[in-house]
């Protein structure tokens, strides 16, 4: 029916064109009748190909809203880019087409036709938050903040800091990114985003201090993201507070946090420092097994064994690194290390002038008595 509608429209159209063909015809002397004819049939076709593309899309309009309604959203895709190629300045057809990319996530598409929909003179509140929304999640933040300042200008109800803020402490512009946070906070205080944000703003200028509140603030609205407890804990380990790092790391583990090789590492470091050398190390061990040619982990073993005085533990675990590598000239100084601890002068000094003959920037430490990395 909607098809023999359009058809019917056409056809008026025709027959106006006609009228008015007739009309001039009669209007006129027979001096120049093909010019006549020629004027009067171009003026006809204009009308008719001008009337004929806005009824088009007028036309796939409808039928990509039809479309909508019975949620099928690829459909209405099709239809809707059908009434654009009619009529590529129809703000409702454009408005329209770029909520449906939206809902299919061709966010880039989206983003191109909302801002089309801007320079044709849509200067509402709704226009400039889908380009908000749009240039945040695809991380294009000097236009985020762009859209957000428009935003509130359109309308100063919306709450745009916490968009304004996350987009300049991804710049790490962390000076206005906590300021504009702080604002965010005080309009949406339940957002446990906001102060983890915030708190790892201040992490990354070594403000482990200031940091530490805005992440109990964080845990405290969102008691169950073992993650924000990892990075807690994190925190802790490094101002040197070993009882509070511990007790994080193992509430991470209990919340659920991935309890992989980095994380069984770090927790049995926690242990050490917290003085439970022997939990510690039974951990180290027991990852070991899973990761038997990892050097570093070996090495780090090695290192607490040392700094426990159980020499005669690190002098085997620095031979397990050297039967790996005998070119690690750090493990075999601090073998010799261990022999002269526990007494062994002469063969830990033998092991010690050995290492330094491999590399001869270990003579420095000879020299100062200290261990590789200042211990």
């Amino acid at each position: 029916m909607k098809f023999l509608g359009f058809v019917f429209i056409i056809s008026i159209g025709l027959y106006q064109c006609f009228q008015r063909f007739v009309l001039f015809w009669r209007s006129k002397t027979s001096t120049y009748p093909m010019y006549k004819i020629s004027l009067a049939t171009a003026m006809c076709a204009f009308a008719i190909s001008s009337f004929a593309q806005s009824d088009s899309s007028s036309f796939y309009l409808q039928k990509g809203m039809d479309e909508k309604a019975k949620g099928r959203r690829m459909e209405v895709v099709k239809q809707l880019e059908k009434a654009y190629s009619f009529n590529k300045t129809n703000q409702q057809v454009i408005n329209e087409l770029a909520a449906a990319y939206t809902e299919v996530k061709f966010y880039a598409k989206a983003k191109e036709k909302y801002a089309q929909a801007e320079s044709l003179g849509d200067r509402s509140a709704l226009t400039y938050k889908n380009l908000m929304n749009l240039n945040f999640n695809m991380r294009q933040w000097d236009d985020a903040i762009k859209y957000a300042q428009l935003l509130k200008k359109a309308d100063a109800s919306e709450k745009v800091d916490f968009y304004i803020g996350r987009a300049y402490y991804e710049q790490d512009d962390l000076g206005k990114g906590i300021q504009y946070l702080e604002a965010a906070f005080k309009d949406d205080p339940t957002n446990a985003e906001i102060p983890h944000t915030m708190a790892t703003a201040y992490t990354n200028m070594q403000n482990f201090k200031l940091a530490i509140p805005y992440f109990q603030k964080a845990i405290s609205l969102a008691p169950t993201n073992n993650r924000y407890v990892y990075e807690l804990a994190l925190v802790y380990y490094g101002m040197n507070d070993n009882a509070n790092a511990l007790k994080y790391m193992l509430e991470a583990g209990e919340k659920g946090y991935k309890k992989d090789g980095e994380y069984m590492q770090n927790l049995a470091t926690a242990y050490m420092n917290a003085g439970k050398f022997a939990e510690g190390l039974e951990m180290m061990k027991q990852t070991l097994e899973k990761r038997p040619t990892d050097i570093g982990l070996i090495d780090a073993i090695a290192e607490a064994c040392y700094d426990a005085g159980k020499y005669d533990d690190a002098i085997t675990f620095y031979n397990k690194i050297l039967a790996i590598d005998n070119k690690k000239a750090e493990a075999l100084y601090m073998m010799g290390m261990a022999y002269q601890k526990k007494g062994a002068t002469d063969n830990g000094r033998a092991l010690c002038d050995k290492a330094i003959a491999m590399d001869p920037s270990l003579n420095n430490l000879k020299t100062e008595k200290k261990m590789p990395g200042g211990f």
